[in-house]
């Protein structure tokens, strides 16, 4: 039996472009004498349309162009994901579903059983769980067709203590096909993988892995989609962050095992931030970026990240020196705009830093100068940015770092501007790391931004650390809080100082307000701010 997966970008909502991209890969591969066409999770309308699904003409379209793609189906059988309706008086109105298409119609739809409302999922407010379980049949092979996370065993909505894939092997398929929508984070690809591979290896079948590929704001999809042998040796495989069409045949014993290795954490964040910025605007039909560049290795990190989704004429660097940058800071960014061959300019804010002073003086008089002064600088910036972003249709890219967005290091209406946080779920300690395989080859980020002591610049004299803990401490407390959960006690037990993990909490929870104005961010964590993180925005930590 000859299969094609298809790894593709389907845009949330444009169910037209979506249909017809589906199309054209069934084409295709008619035209190349493949018996199946296999699509991810929700293919139809993209991953996860959200609210998109309370509105009756949306899945009317939805249906309508199923009808459409089905009709294509002359030659092959094709699966599809995409949402049903749900006939019953009871439960949910729509199922989260897998329509197996062939002779130019629909002929069976398979529903998902184990609903994720967890982090980024919230399926359990759309879909009704499945509860019956059965096999797809095609030119005498028995499929087992599971939806993402019906796969899982210990999986956290697994409320109904059913498992599906036990299930559909418990009747005798011959290999199962996996379709999915998995979010990138930079351990997933090894927890996914060992999940695939463990259950190919329990129950000694092939197994077919299709993801989708690409971003959506937030969210970004790796692909990596796979198949194994009933040995578990990898026989295909396609890249991450690439749309790719795979064609394999599971029973052809001529087909040998492929050797990979395990991808570099820095090479999938470096790939996923790219990507993410890439498809933002793509999808947007945005053309051009704008940011501040400091001097600091935030905005450098975030200019040579754009500059490698947008193209170096498509990204603008705008330097705002204060009364208190230092003049390295202007030479290290000039020298890396250099490096990058990228637009450039400089605004310095003295002069409007002065007149606002001037007319706050009556005001401020008889006050020292503190965190009010400080801010007014850093929304000066954002306001320039802002004004240019407006007058020549920029997109603003935020440069805030997850260190700093946890503990609100950062000004409102000025540095936390923008309509991306490209590496707001990189702790500060990441990027660094991340600039290092950036430099892997030659030197792009100089080295003296790498290097020199992180400072906002706001006051003579100033640096990260008068306020914050060191970034090496800063980061392994708010990784123990944010990513893995744990309590105040739990991190002071593991031998960190009373005082310095309650005031880091504090300064977490404090902050949320900030959060809530915030850009949206690029996810590449297993727990980023934004979607996956749900806190009360006035809660207490003790």
């Amino acid at each position: 039996m000859r299969i094609v997966w298809a790894q593709l970008y389907f845009q949330i909502g444009n169910l037209s472009d979506n249909a017809l991209k589906i199309i054209e890969a069934i084409e295709q591969a008619q035209h190349n004498k493949a018996d199946l066409i296999v699509f991810p999770e929700l293919a139809l309308c993209g991953y996860s349309p959200l609210d998109l699904l309370e509105q009756n003409s949306f899945i009317e379209k939805c249906k309508k162009e199923l009808d459409k793609i089905a009709a294509h189906c002359t030659q092959i059988a094709a699966i599809v994901g995409a949402p049903l309706v749900n006939n019953s008086l009871a439960g949910k109105k729509l199922f989260n579903a897998a329509f197996f298409m062939q002779h130019q119609k629909i002929e069976r739809v398979i529903k998902k059983t184990l609903l994720p409302d967890y982090d980024v999922f919230d399926e359990c407010r759309y879909f009704e769980p499945n509860k019956n379980f059965e096999l797809l049949e095609l030119k005498n092979k028995k499929i087992a067709l599971t939806i993402c996370e019906d796969i899982w065993d210990s999986y956290e909505a697994n409320v109904y203590s059913i498992n599906p894939l036990q299930e559909l092997i418990k009747q005798q398929p011959d290999f199962v096909i996996n379709i999915a929508a998995s979010p990138f984070h930079y351990r997933q690809y090894h927890h996914r993988n060992l999940i695939i591979k463990n259950k190919v290896l329990e129950y000694k079948i092939p197994f077919i892995y299709v993801n989708h590929c690409g971003a959506h704001a937030e969210l970004i999809f790796d692909g990596g989609s796979r198949a194994f042998d009933a040995e578990g040796n990898l026989i295909a495989a396609s890249p991450f962050f690439k749309e790719d069409i795979q064609y394999i045949d599971l029973f052809d014993k001529r087909v040998k095992p492929i050797e990979t290795t395990d991808p570099d954490k820095y090479q999938l964040i470096y790939d996923a931030l790219v990507c993410g910025i890439k498809d933002f605007f793509e999808k947007q039909q945005f053309k051009k970026a704008v940011l501040g560049l400091s001097g600091g290795v935030d905005s450098a990190l975030v200019l040579c990240l754009a500059v490698a989704a947008l193209g170096k004429e498509n990204v603008y660097a705008v330097l705002l020196p204060s009364p208190y940058s230092t003049e390295h800071s202007i030479s290290d960014s000039l020298e890396l705009v250099k490096n990058l061959s990228c637009p450039h300019t400089i605004v310095p804010i003295e002069n409007s830093f002065n007149e606002i002073l001037s007319t706050l003086e009556p005001s401020f008089k008889n006050t020292v100068f503190n965190v009010a002064e400080e801010n007014i600088q850093a929304r000066l910036r954002g306001l320039i940015l802002m004004a240019l972003s407006n007058k020549f249709n920029y997109i603003l890219l935020n440069t805030s770092n997850k260190s700093e967005i946890a503990v609100g290091y950062g000004t409102l209406y000025g540095d936390m501007c923008g309509s991306l946080a490209v590496i707001g779920d990189l702790y500060k300690t990441e990027v660094y790391n991340l600039c290092q395989y950036i430099n892997r080859n030659k030197e792009i980020i100089p080295q003296n931004i790498l290097t020199k002591a992180p400072s906002a610049e706001l006051r003579p004299g100033q640096k990260d650390s008068d306020s914050l803990p060191d970034y090496d401490l800063l980061d392994k407390i708010l990784n123990y809080y944010i990513e893995q959960g744990c309590s105040s006690e739990e991190i002071i037990a593991k031998g960190y100082q009373h005082e310095t993990v309650l005031s880091i909490l504090n300064m977490v929870q404090r902050n949320e307000y900030k959060r809530r104005q915030a850009a949206p961010i690029l996810r590449v964590s297993s727990k980023a701010f934004g979607l996956g993180r749900k806190m009360p925005l006035v809660a207490k930590i003790k």
